[in-house]
């Protein structure tokens, strides 16, 4: 019988920042008001993108693909640590309120750049060229 192949929904990593989305909206609903088509917006389309570039990488079937995917999440999780950071000093809200986000950001961040070193170890493996003695 063959094993299905995995979805993005399998991903720990996937699961996780899913986690920061629902985090971040949470957190930006006591924003101001006049913030809802600035900075809110922003941090809040960052930490959907998250998530839905995970997904997207992992839809394409492709290791070099999703590792460019895997790079361009890693980016907007950066995006997000930044305008949690600006929210911060702008006094949007408490440090006791950030700093768990900001926890859930560094764990998915360490998260991505495992997986995204297993996909390269994996990559790495299939292109060894087989010796004479390998292939007997």
């Amino acid at each position: 019988m063959a094993r299905e192949r995995y979805s993005f929904e399998d991903l720990n990593v996937w699961k996780r920042s899913m986690d920061v989305v629902d985090g971040v909206y949470e957190l930006t609903e006591n924003w101001p008001r006049r913030e809802m088509f600035g900075l809110t917006n922003q941090v809040r389309r960052a930490a959907v993108s998250v998530p839905s570039n995970i997904a997207e990488g992992q839809g394409r079937k492709s290791p070099k693909d999703f590792l460019r995917f895997l790079d361009i999440a890693y980016g907007s999780l950066m995006e997000v640590r930044t305008q949690l950071m600006i929210g911060l000093r702008r006094e949007f809200s408490a440090k006791g309120q950030v700093d768990p986000i900001l926890a859930m950001t560094d764990e998915v961040g360490r998260m991505l750049n495992g997986l995204k070193r297993s996909l390269r170890s994996k990559q790495t493996d299939n292109r060894q060229p087989t010796t004479d003695n390998q292939a007997s």
